[in-house]
């Protein structure tokens, strides 16, 4: 193919350079020291390195810039690196290794770098240095913005989905919470003893009046009382081989400081001096009572400085984490249905989708969806503004917390109910002992319940659970009196005739919560929220299946959470000027979602207007006829 021109003008020869020469050495037009038209004669005429060429003309890369030095030796030019990576990445090639191999044989990848042989060296200190997240957003959302501007997308409607990618992580080195509770009640338990046998040694010898030594207090520490219920619960469940209890209570271990048994080692240093009392090491040598004490006491602060750190790195709102990747969470992969159960160190990617482009990405730690809907729709609007006007998910964003920040933002709202399709059974308009299959009366501004066997559900108190940060309110009713009802067994939960003949009737009600899931409901029933859901499985589970299935993308290169977001990046921008250039070349359009069979039916006769059309007969097929209708009548 004969190119009018280059994306790229460079000369083989690594030169100092300066930053205002980048785009110069790459967008002008200028005579070549070595002749590279062959290259461009052999390519096709649809190869996507034209279409790169054509989006990366139009970007600004400024940003990028800015992370190169102007001191020493200048190596390859950032663009052409970040071209050479983005090529890569839209042939769903994310290793280094590999990349090199292409730029010295592939001619798409030679007629990017215009000769040059870049190492694998160049190509990690590039994606270490020089591409930032910042960077790699910015060239994304400059993209996004000529999209917009083309009809391609709008910005204002996501589908949003997440999946599990396996970490670059050792799956045998793990920490969970539960393991460390444990081993935390136990090393709380050895302390205990050790502040024990340190009074009584002050006490039995008076140094606590001699030296002005106080007694050693054991520290109180939250939630390790739930711990130790769910211990002892565990031993006599293992007796009847049941399965064992999860033991996640997060602990407030900032009151458990190792500065106090620091303390005491002082205090013992001290007494020991005073004493002329000599610790010694070695074999054969007898240990004072002192010395044994001061060790037990380094040891139960060595392993408490332990526990600490892991609590720090696993924080609040993860129960483990790995040791060879200490931001990988383990989560349940989904890799086949006999491996349904398997944890992996992993990390959960979401993507915002719009005409099977990916708007945003967010890449987290979390084993659950509904805690990352709000940063994905945050990232949107500290990029294009508040221009999104409609949100699709499925069931596992469904929370009160982000239907309420849809609602405030006054974002229509089209995510799925967890209890979507129970409220399609019979069951579900039967439970006589749930709110929503009662009447209500209002007497006095008091708005009460009316069970199925008439009595009323009078409000009692209002109630408040703090859970992630975030405060939720429930309205408690109950009934005063139960006694007699003959439909106690289908109401209450769990009725035992014999233990719960006294038990009333209560339940609590989140009526924010109720009231806005009433009105994501209705969006999702309408003709517009089934075309959204329709629309969703189809852009979201598509990139997946791609990334997945087709592109083998299981398992990241890299390590920690900011460089697993670089390298999803780098594949996500690849992929959408890829699904760009499929556009440009009709190979594929637009979802509408399905269509019914009027609509298919006058879609096929705008297409085919002569189709189901009677045409004119012919006079070969007259002659025809009439030569079977004489042969017919000599035979009569």
């Amino acid at each position: 193919m004969a190119n009018d021109n280059h994306l790229f003008s460079v000369t083989c020869y690594n030169v100092t350079m300066q930053k205002q020469d980048y785009y110069n050495e790459f967008f002008e037009l200028g005579q070549q020291k070595i002749n590279f038209s062959f290259f461009e004669l052999s390519l096709p005429d649809d190869d996507p390195v034209y279409t790169l060429k054509k989006v990366m003309e139009e970007l600004d890369f400024s940003g990028l810039l800015a992370n190169c030095s102007d001191k020493g030796r200048i190596g390859y030019n950032p663009i052409m690196m970040y071209a050479v990576v983005t090529y890569a990445n839209m042939r769903g090639v994310r290793a280094v290794d590999r990349i090199v191999e292409l730029c010295e044989r592939d001619l798409a990848f030679i007629w990017l770098t215009k000769g040059q042989k870049p190492k694998r060296d160049a190509f990690y200190e590039f994606k270490n240095k020089k591409l930032t997240a910042d960077v790699l957003d910015e060239r994304n959302y400059q993209f996004l913005r000529r999209l917009q501007k083309e009809g391609f997308i709008t910005l204002k409607s996501l589908f949003i989905d997440g999946t599990k990618i396996e970490a670059n992580a050792n799956r045998y080195t793990f920490v969970w919470r539960g393991t460390l509770n444990y081993h935390l009640a136990g090393l709380l338990d050895a302390v205990d003893s050790v502040y024990q046998k340190y009074n009584t040694l002050i006490d039995e010898n008076e140094y606590g009046i001699k030296y002005d030594i106080p007694h050693a207090h054991m520290f109180v520490i939250e939630g390790m009382e739930k711990v130790r219920d769910v211990i002892e619960k565990n031993r006599t469940r293992k007796l009847t081989k049941h399965k064992k209890l999860s033991n996640n209570t997060i602990i407030e271990i900032d009151n458990c400081s190792p500065l106090e048994i620091l303390k005491l080692q002082k205090n013992l240093i001290q007494i020991a001096e005073q004493e002329h009392i000599t610790f010694v090491y070695g074999k054969g040598k007898r240990k004072s009572e002192i010395q044994q004490l001061y060790e037990e006491l380094e040891s139960c602060g060595e392993r408490l400085m332990g526990y600490k750190e892991c609590f720090e790195i696993m924080g609040k709102d993860r129960n483990s984490y790995s040791k060879t990747d200490l931001e990988a969470t383990f989560m349940r992969m989904k890799e086949d249905h006999m491996k349904n159960g398997q944890l992996k160190a992993a990390y959960n990617v979401q993507i915002a989708v719009e005409n099977y482009f990916i708007v945003q990405a967010y890449v987290s730690n979390d084993r659950t969806d509904y805690n990352t809907l709000i940063p994905v729709l945050e990232k949107h609007k500290n990029a294009f503004g508040e221009i999104l006007g409609e949100v699709t998910a499925d069931s596992g964003y469904c929370s009160e917390k982000n239907l309420l920040y849809l609602k405030k933002h006054k974002i229509s709202s089209y995510i799925k109910l967890q209890d979507h399709e129970k409220r399609k059974t019979r069951a579900y308009t039967e439970e006589i002992g749930k709110y929503y299959n009662m009447k209500t009366q209002i007497f006095e501004d008091e708005l009460y319940y009316i069970c199925h066997d008439g009595r009323e559900l009078h409000h009692i108190r209002t109630e408040k659970k703090e859970q992630a940060g975030y405060t939720q309110t429930f309205e408690v009713y109950g009934c005063s009196d139960c006694s007699g009802c003959r439909h106690k067994e289908k109401c209450l939960y769990k009725y035992d005739a014999e233990k719960d003949a006294e038990k009333n009737k209560v339940m609590k009600i989140n009526e924010r919560w109720e009231e806005l899931k009433e009105e994501t409901n209705e969006n999702i029933q309408s003709e517009e929220g089934i075309l959204k859901r329709q629309t969703r499985s189809i852009q979201t589970e598509g990139h997946f299946g791609d990334i997945k299935e087709n592109e083998n993308f299981r398992r990241f290169h890299y390590r920690s959470k900011e460089k697993v977001y670089k390298e999803f990046m780098l594949y996500a921008i690849g992929r959408n000027i890829m699904k760009y250039h499929r556009f440009l070349h009709h190979e594929i359009e637009k979802y509408e979602g399905k269509r019914s069979r009027k609509q298919f039916r006058q879609r096929s006769a705008s297409q085919n207007p002569n189709k189901g059309v009677l045409r004119p007969k012919t006079d070969s097929y007259k002659r025809r006829r009439q030569s079977v209708e004489n042969q017919c009548l000599e035979k009569v």
